[in-house]
This record gives C-alpha cells, sequence and structure tokens, in this order.
C-alpha cells in the first residue's frame, strides 16, 4: 500500500533538483523514495551532517568547548618572541 508525503521546499531548489534528476533519468518521486529507503537501510540519515565549518556538529562542539577553555585558562604572550623562548625553553 502507498502512502502520500507532502514536502514543502524552496521553488528554486526544487527546479535545480528537478534539472539534476532528470539528467539522472529519475524524478522527484522516486529520488525521495530512494532517500527514505537509504535511510531505512542506514538506521539513520545516509550521509554525514556537517556545519557550515564542514564539521560533525558533535566535533564542532568539542572544538568550541576547547577554544573556550584556551581563551579562558590559556597562556598569553605579549609577542612571537616571548612566545618561542617558552615553547623552545628546556
Amino acid at each position: 500500500m502507498n502512502s502520500t508525503i507532502q514536502v514543502r521546499t524552496n521553488a528554486t531548489t526544487k527546479k535545480s533538483v528537478q534539472k539534476i534528476l532528470q539528467k539522472l533519468g529519475i524524478d522527484l518521486s522516486t529520488a525521495i523514495n530512494m532517500y527514505l529507503v537509504q535511510i531505512v537501510v542506514h538506521k539513520g540519515i545516509p550521509f554525514s551532517l556537517l556545519t557550515e565549518n564542514g564539521m560533525t556538529p558533535s566535533y564542532e562542539k568539542k572544538i568550541q568547548k576547547e577554544i573556550d577553555w584556551a581563551l579562558k585558562h590559556g597562556k598569553r604572550y605579549t609577542n612571537t618572541k616571548e612566545m618561542f623562548n617558552d615553547i623552545l625553553r628546556d
């Protein structure tokens, strides 16, 4: 038995996707069904979800935590010479 799904999307996005799918010989409905089947197969989203910085949300959160810690507790230098002396110190 088939079921109907209604999806709202930007008209420009829809037209762009339809042009790409047409070149592949697939209509939008078939592509969406393929996507849904892949969600079932993978038991989740079948591709990596990345932030605008190209990282996974959890990795970006970890990095931000480390940045916050470094800003609060990290060493500060007034110039690069001071920094290099500290790094190269025995």
